[in-house]
């Protein structure tokens, strides 16, 4: 779990800085999103796993978000998501 940033934010230079800062987001609703569905997927608690898998689709939002905002930052990052996309295309092909 993303308890501390693994980053030394100081030593990013600032034209690079809100990336990282959105990237670093990112991760921590990751890392929730996994915690949530774990958590729900141990529980025989219907209540609880209700709350834990709606809690997990709100950070699924949050991610949605935070990459909107990295996709405006870093042009290179949209251009390399598309050949991604590219790529796994034709290989499902």
């Amino acid at each position: 779990m993303l308890s501390k940033i693994p980053v030394k934010l100081e030593r990013v230079g600032k034209k690079h800085i809100d990336r990282e800062i959105l990237r670093l987001a990112i991760i921590a609703e990751l890392d929730a999103i996994s915690l949530y569905e774990q958590l729900a997927g141990a529980t025989d608690n219907e209540n609880i796993k209700k709350v834990l898998l709606d809690v997990a689709k709100e950070e699924k939002t949050h991610v949605g978000e935070f990459q909107t905002l990295l996709l405006k930052e870093d042009v290179e990052q949209v251009e390399e998501l598309e050949k991604g996309k590219e790529e796994v295309e034709e290989i499902l092909e």
